[in-house]
């Protein structure tokens, strides 16, 4: 009798349900920043990378071959042939030669790239999700930072992926690159990487949350049922367009970190305009878009793992801190 009698009193006519119009959808709200922590962002980004390179080295070791130039490589741009080469040469292990440097840098690397991301993200953005300008301009701080980390060990990965590398694995290719070339050698191409990467996120992280917003817009009432799908379709789409843009610039790239190893060109300045005379001179501009199939092929599921293993583990760590709120209310 007592709980009727209280009934009343909590009824308040500013809770009552407004009616809906029978067109009505809910609006996709996104928050502004996830609230997860420095160290989540780069324990994230990590698994994300490192899940993504792995998976595609085969498409990565086929685009090196295919975009390198000299007597090492094949001279046909074809992607059938390019791993008939290598299956002969090497065997299937052929497609896998470099794996270990690309497991130490993948990792470290992406740590950086998303948490850095993440960071800019929020600073940029000015509270609006929204913001795809945001979503560029933290994109490209992001790669310059984690394109530090990361080009050495790329150096590496792709000397060690050339048919008929000199080098035994990892450590003896840095100890010979150190001890014949010098520490410079190991950013040789850096500032290329860093010219292509910075366009190539740009396109990507504006297009990759483009999509996503689009994609949730579509289907609102099953954002959170279908959230790999969303994540993972705009993560290839994302990853395809930027692969496309910027291959021009990844042949240059591919170039100046192969030079002098099995026959390879090597560059006198290194510069950029040296190696892209070289390269129209030798095999037209239709050189410089070498590669640009198992780029694509490569960039495209690879954005798709990356994307959707990220936004999982970051999922991950909000419930974990949504638990853990939790028990300390209690």
């Amino acid at each position: 009798m007592a709980a009727t009698d209280a009934t009343p009193k909590f009824q308040n006519r500013d809770f009552r349900p407004v009616p809906q119009p029978p067109d009505f959808h809910p609006e996709v709200v996104v928050s502004a920043h996830d609230g997860l922590r420095f160290w989540q962002f780069m324990i994230a980004g990590s698994i994300a990378g490192s899940v993504e390179h792995m998976a595609m080295f085969p498409v990565d070791t086929l685009k090196t071959h295919m975009q390198a130039m000299g007597s090492c490589p094949i001279k046909s741009v074809a992607l059938g042939q390019a791993l008939r080469s290598i299956l002969k040469s090497d065997g299937p292990s052929g497609l896998y030669r470099g794996i270990g440097a690309m497991g130490l840098g993948a990792g470290p690397a992406h740590a950086v790239y998303f948490s850095v991301y993440e960071v800019c993200k929020k600073f940029f953005s000015g509270g609006n999700p929204n913001n795809s300008a945001a979503h560029a301009v933290s994109g490209v701080c992001a790669t310059v930072a984690s394109d530090a980390v990361f080009t050495p060990m790329d150096m590496v990965k792709q000397r060690l992926q050339l048919t008929n590398s000199p080098y035994k694995g990892v450590l003896d290719c840095v100890r010979r690159v150190m001890k014949e070339e010098g520490l410079r050698a190991f950013y040789a191409s850096y500032r290329t990487t860093v010219i292509m990467n910075a366009p190539f996120t740009a396109v990507h992280f504006a297009t990759y949350e483009a999509a996503k917003r689009g994609l949730r817009e579509v289907s609102p009432d099953s954002v959170n049922d279908e959230g790999w799908v969303v994540h993972a379709t705009a993560g290839a789409v994302a990853g395809a367009l930027a692969a496309a843009v910027t291959t021009p610039l990844d042949v240059v790239k591919t170039q100046l970190q192969c030079q002098g190893v099995c026959g390879c060109d090597r560059f006198k300045t290194g510069s950029m305009r040296d190696v892209f005379r070289t390269i129209i001179e030798k095999d037209g501009y239709r050189g410089l878009m070498r590669g640009w199939m198992p780029r694509m092929l490569f960039h495209a599921p690879a954005a798709a793992i990356c994307w959707s293993t990220y936004e999982a583990s970051k999922s991950f760590f909000e419930e974990l801190n949504s638990n853990s709120a939790d028990r300390v209310v209690t």
